[in-house]
């Protein structure tokens, strides 16, 4: 596979781009992440016309109509940031995007959680940044997270798993697979899709068993769209717990009975929060192997991302 393709906040890649000259380099994404990503650095305020440093800003206003204010002089750049970011995201179409990072809190660019000031009332955090929902809403299956979010460990894991299912899924679409591959796709998949939410499996298992002879394009976008709707829920330990109780049947007939015990005490350790999902997962993986059953180390759900990003070992 090739690096993945992520957009993000220019200050997070070390660039002094932020309205005081600084930046906020965050060296989980450049150096960890960063093996096996392509980052596309953006910065909304420098990209628009606004200098370094510059005048900081806020957002203000009711839901619905924010406008982006300078916060001594009071200027208004709404128009100068809409303007720019609506020709933003139709360049990006171009680049082959896979997910974008945001900097969390930003004006511009904040996924959620953004202060809004109204009259003289106490900022609430209920704002999007200018840019960030200009791109969200033309890109809506594009994962995307803001760096503060990416601390909690459940949330990284998620985020990251995301960015490589969206990947194999638009290499699978520029390879141009029939109907055949989008259903070996979800083959592989199953198990992934399961621990998130075991009702979009269903909807995804219906859609792909009446697909023959509707418009194909029209069956892809459908299942595109549940697919990434399903992965922005998070994997709980009750729906994981689910998942491994479900690949502990593939072996009902060739494990031990201290084998079976064993596994049996191992996924309880692990709904009871003694220990890490990774440790489950890597005793299944071993008796996969061991005992020839293909399905399962087919199954993304073992291997959703490299072992090396050790996302698994803290969830």
């Amino acid at each position: 596979m090739q690096k993945i393709r992520l957009g993000i906040s220019s200050c997070l890649l070390g660039e002094k781009v932020r309205y005081d000259g600084g930046h906020k380099l965050d060296r989980f994404l450049t150096e960890t992440l960063g093996k096996y990503v392509e980052y596309l650095g953006v910065c909304p305020e420098v990209e628009c016309g606004m200098g370094v440093p510059r005048e900081a800003m806020r957002l203000e206003g009711a839901p619905g109509s924010y406008r982006l204010v300078t916060v001594k002089t009071g200027r208004d750049l709404t128009g100068q940031m809409l303007n720019w970011a609506n020709e933003r995201v139709r360049e990006l179409d171009g680049e082959n995007l896979c997910g974008f990072i945001f900097k969390g809190g930003s004006p511009s660019s904040g996924m959620e959680r953004v202060k809004v000031y109204e009259g003289n009332h106490p900022a609430r955090r209920i704002g999007t940044g200018l840019f960030a929902s200009v791109f969200m809403k033309h890109f809506p299956l594009l994962p995307v997270e803001d760096d503060g979010r990416l601390n909690d460990p459940i949330l990284r894991e998620n985020f990251i798993e995301r960015l490589f299912v969206f990947k194999r899924w638009r290499e699978m679409l520029e390879n141009g697979e029939k109907l055949n591959g989008l259903i070996r796709f979800h083959a592989r998949h199953k198990l992934l899709i399961m621990a998130h939410s075991p009702g979009h499996l269903r909807l995804l298992g219906k859609l792909l068993a009446e697909a023959k002879g509707r418009e194909l394009n029209s069956v892809f976008a459908q299942y595109g769209k549940l697919l990434m709707e399903a992965l922005k829920l998070k994997a709980t330990v009750k729906k994981n717990t689910n998942v491994l109780q479900h690949m502990m049947g593939y072996f009902k007939k060739q494990l031990s009975g201290p084998d079976k015990l064993e596994l049996i005490e191992v996924i309880g350790h692990y709904h009871n929060g003694v220990i890490p999902l990774i440790v489950p997962n890597t005793l299944i993986g071993h008796y996969a192997r061991k005992y020839g059953r293909q399905y399962l180390q087919e199954q993304y759900y073992l291997s959703p991302h490299p072992l090396e990003l050790r996302l698994r070992s803290h969830v």
